[in-house]
């Protein structure tokens, strides 16, 4: 899935793995440095949000849902592969939709790894069954939890418009739960196109500060802000010499720490993706095993430039 306007503005780029528009090599990325395994857990969603790049929603199985088996056998892979990743990431959809969500939450635990969950905080994660079971894991694995809310913006307006009237409210009620047990939690927003960084993060620090969330607004670690993406933007393609005018090396791109498992509809197992960001472009899926996954991933997306190499995201914690 591509979209039209960014079709448009970028015609003639990104088409050919190897070399851009101008004939020149186009840079690549090795897995140098694998710190996180991700996991999507489906992209059944509660909600429909305005942007989402996933475009998860109540309708939407194009990614379904992870089983705790299949979990487990890329845990496997990844002591057989010795990644010595330190973090397995869930995002989706919402996470806690998945009916296996809290066994393979476990299943990562057991062995040792640290949890992070993306999630809204809202009804599905407020269930007795769920909210029961996280505080009993983060009890039994203290310090090795953490949920990472969507908190579109610390504006009730703002994030309402994104996510729908009274969804701001609804996520401070899980997140006040969290608080009230004592599982550790980030957020997860944006600063909009008029805003700096550092209002921003005043802006929800405000809120950290007034319902007493053990949130630092300043680390971005913690409260990860991620800008607006202008789809209709041109984007410079990156080839092999952008990395010594940039003074940025490869291991600094999020493809360089991190892969993504995911199961489609109807495909007979799940697959890996070189990257978060691009789950239905099927260039990026590399394969069904993580052995497939070790190869080295061309920057062949507009993502890539302006939201990895020049924006200097990350997803992970």
């Amino acid at each position: 899935m591509k979209d039209s306007q960014q079709l448009t503005a970028n015609e003639g780029k990104f088409i050919n793995p190897l070399t851009t528009a101008d004939g020149q090599v186009r840079a690549t990325v090795p897995l140098s440095n694998p710190e996180t395994l991700w996991f999507n857990t489906g992209t059944l969603c509660n909600i429909t949000c305005e942007n989402c790049y996933i475009l998860s929603s109540p309708k939407n199985d194009a990614l379904v849902y992870l089983t705790t088996a299949e979990v487990e056998d890329y845990l496997d892979q990844l002591e057989t592969r010795q990644w010595n990743v330190r973090e397995i990431a869930f995002t989706g959809g919402e996470p806690f939709m998945n009916p296996d969500m809290l066994d393979m939450t476990e299943a990562a635990l057991k062995r040792g790894y640290e949890v992070l969950i993306l999630t809204n905080a809202m009804q599905p994660m407020q269930r007795k069954r769920v909210s029961a079971g996280l505080v009993a894991l983060n009890e039994a694995y203290p310090g090795k939890l953490t949920l990472r809310i969507s908190l579109d913006h610390w504006d009730v307006a703002a994030h309402d418009a994104e996510r729908g009237k009274g969804s701001f409210e609804r996520s401070l009620i899980g997140m006040d739960f969290l608080r009230d047990n004592n599982v550790q939690m980030a957020v997860a927003g944006r600063a909009l196109w008029h805003e700096s960084d550092a209002a921003a993060r005043e802006g929800y620090a405000a809120i950290f500060e007034t319902r007493g969330y053990d949130i630092d607004a300043q680390n971005p670690g913690q409260c990860v802000l991620f800008p607006e993406m202008d789809m209709s933007a041109e984007v410079p393609e990156i080839t092999e010499s952008c990395w010594g005018i940039l003074n940025k090396t490869p291991d600094s791109v999020m493809c360089a720490s991190s892969r993504m498992v995911v199961k489609r509809k109807g495909a007979e197992k799940p697959a890996v993706l070189s990257c978060t960001l691009l789950p239905y472009d099927e260039q990026f899926e590399m394969g069904h095993t993580l052995a497939e996954a070790e190869a080295d991933v061309h920057l062949n997306h507009p993502h890539c430039a302006k939201f990895c190499v020049l924006g200097g995201a990350s997803c992970s914690a």
